[in-house]
């Protein structure tokens, strides 16, 4: 399962993160990226009635959970039909649950440290943010320069045309935000999607 969804996500390229504390838009642009032909995507536990839209998004996609912190905010996300949580810290409380429940755990670090420290701890795939605040496609190509074996993420205020960037860079996958959605409608948030998806593609 865990090697599935990381490959999954590898071979995706980029990785759409929802932040909406509006349940209705953050349905409403789920809709939109998985439309554009988006299989795997990012829902941030921003408040308790997102958990419903985990609930519906996640029978047309996978749904990572995002911004959990607490076991009981794990716990909800997997009821709700989440199949991957995600941090913007490294916990080794969500190891455990992450471990016990069978659902991979992406886990949030910044330093050189901190990624060596959760791919110790098997994390499969190791969140870099909030990366441009870090350096970069740059810091990616510093950090695995003496850590080729991680499997990063890079995100944070990432723009869609600087994906191909990190990936050149060595990122396994990366995490692209508000530049699909905000102040767009459904109709271009679905194209942009696609636009990426085969510019990714060529």
């Amino acid at each position: 399962m865990t090697e599935n969804l990381i490959k999954l996500l590898s071979d995706e390229k980029v990785f759409p993160i929802v932040r909406s504390r509006d349940p209705k838009r953050a349905l409403d642009i789920a809709g939109a990226l998985i439309d554009g032909g988006i299989k795997a995507l990012e829902i941030n536990v921003e408040t308790p009635e997102i958990y419903k839209v985990i609930e519906e998004v996640s029978k047309s996609a996978y749904v990572c959970a995002g911004g959990v912190i607490t076991s009981m905010q794990a716990d909800a996300a997997i009821l709700s039909g989440a199949r991957i949580i995600s941090s913007p810290i490294f916990s080794m409380n969500l190891v455990k649950i992450s471990k016990d429940k069978q659902i991979p755990y992406i886990a949030g670090t910044s330093t050189a440290n901190e990624a060596y420290s959760a791919w110790k701890a098997r994390i499969p795939l190791i969140k870099i943010y909030p990366i441009t605040a870090m350096g970069g496609a740059m810091y990616v190509e510093d950090l695995l320069r003496p850590m080729p074996f991680l499997n990063i993420m890079p995100l944070g205020n990432v723009k869609i045309d600087e994906i191909k960037s990190y990936i050149n860079a060595g990122a396994s996958v990366v995490g692209v935000g508000r530049d699909f959605y905000e102040n767009y409608t459904t109709d271009e948030i679905t194209q942009r999607v696609r636009k990426v998806l085969k510019e990714l593609k060529g």
